[in-house]
């Protein structure tokens, strides 16, 4: 942990250190060039082939490598150096980037495309938990939380300029957005190798019992499996940017300029709540409060899946984004408290293996359903389905429900 102790009131007080503020300017930049790759490759490949199940596809290529190298992943991070194991897997992902802008410019095959955003996914999977375990070796545990908070909003700063960014950036070439990607990854690594970790305690040769010592914690840490399992749930129902371009398209006929601005709307609200909650004091009956915000997460997609206005569904979407948020930092400040620094990456893969997959399953879920339905109904079940998993899980995890401030510990 970092030697120095902001004082745990000040709502800057992340910004106090160093070699965090490196740390999560280089994420922010990751994250922008990521984020408009995302958005490239929903219009790249819905242009060439006018098929929402394509798009459903791309989540579903995506998934694969995180239900079948998360857990590898987590063991990675406990065993290795986590610095240098996140650097060779962002320069993966570069690489992947620019694999995507040769095929792009030269109108290759889409199944190629689909193979490097395996590959892709596949580095990303396998640096997700290493990179998670830095953070909190960069931040005293007493402003862990404010430090969970501003990070979560440079997230959703780069989420609001990825897709906007990615938006302006193909309106004159689509490749252009990949090489960018690829440029922010490799700055990225270049500000990650100097920061000053120290390499992670070795857990030992790989076997199956070190693979599943973090499944087995979240399992025992009922709060934890609580949390992480409703995030799943509402995220695998409930997410409807893999059919976005579809709503930008025949929907609501706004084209690329309305794709961008839909892409940003969760992102926008995420971001204000984040910067809100920075300010405030430790968030009291946390438990209660996540609930509320799954709830209104599912009502509100409901309601973008029905409408046929775009203002009422990008206010939809900026709801849902906002909503989100307030779970993201419930559970991600619950997990870095609750987890000992040799199990973080193995807890955190199997975070990863439940909330990362089921944005691109559940973009998978979206885009089979819409073919075979509509993408509006399909939408508007997926809200239903969160709500229902809200009455639920609200039934099976009491203790969950009734919890107070973050930083109680469990």
């Amino acid at each position: 942990m970092s030697d120095k102790n902001p004082a745990t009131n000040n709502p800057y007080a992340a910004f106090r250190i160093p070699t965090l503020m490196r740390y999560m300017l280089g994420n922010l930049l990751l994250q922008i060039g990521l984020g408009a790759q995302g958005l490239a490759i929903g219009w790249d490949i819905y242009l060439r082939t006018g098929r929402p199940l394509d798009l459903g596809l791309v989540g579903g290529v995506q998934a694969i490598p995180m239900l079948i190298l998360s857990l590898p992943a987590g063991y990675l991070a406990d065993r290795f150096s986590r610095r240098n194991v996140t650097a060779i897997c962002v320069m993966g992902v570069s690489i992947c980037s620019l694999g995507l802008a040769y095929v792009s410019a030269r109108h290759g095959s889409i199944r190629l495309m689909y193979l490097l955003l395996f590959m892709d996914a596949s580095f990303a999977t396998l640096q997700r938990p290493s990179a998670q375990s830095i953070f909190p070796l960069l931040v005293p545990t007493d402003i862990l939380e404010n430090a969970v908070k501003w990070q979560s909003s440079l997230f959703q700063i780069a989420a609001v300029a990825g897709p906007a960014l990615g938006a302006i950036i193909i309106t004159w070439s689509i490749t252009a957005v990949y090489i960018t990607a690829a440029v922010f990854g490799i700055i990225y690594i270049i500000l990650l190798l100097t920061l000053p970790i120290k390499s992670s305690v070795s857990v030992g040769r790989m076997s199956l019992q070190n693979l599943l010592a973090g499944a087995r914690f979240v399992w025992k840490t009922k709060l934890l499996l609580g949390i992480i399992s409703l995030d799943l749930f509402a995220v695998l129902l409930g997410g409807a940017v893999y059919l976005l371009p579809v709503f930008a398209k025949d929907i609501l006929h706004v084209g690329a300029h309305g794709l961008g601005l839909l892409r940003i709307a969760p992102a926008a609200g995420a971001f204000i709540v984040a910067v809100l909650l920075a300010h405030l004091p430790p968030m009291r009956n946390a438990g209660r409060a996540m609930f509320t915000a799954v709830a209104g997460f599912g009502l509100a997609t409901i309601v973008f899946g029905l409408s046929r206005n775009f203002a009422l569904s990008w206010i939809m979407l900026f709801l849902t984004g906002a909503l989100d948020n307030i779970s993201v930092v419930v559970r991600r400040t619950l997990m870095l408290k609750l987890t000992p620094d040799e199990m973080l990456g193995r807890v955190s893969a199997v975070n990863y293996v439940f909330i990362g997959s089921s944005n691109e399953i559940g973009g998978l879920e979206s885009g089979l359903t819409a073919q075979y339905m509509t993408p509006k109904l399909s939408v508007v079940v997926g809200g239903i389905g969160t709500l229902l998993v809200v009455g639920i899980w609200s039934l099976a995890f009491p203790r969950l429900r009734n919890f107070g401030t973050l930083s109680d510990e469990g």
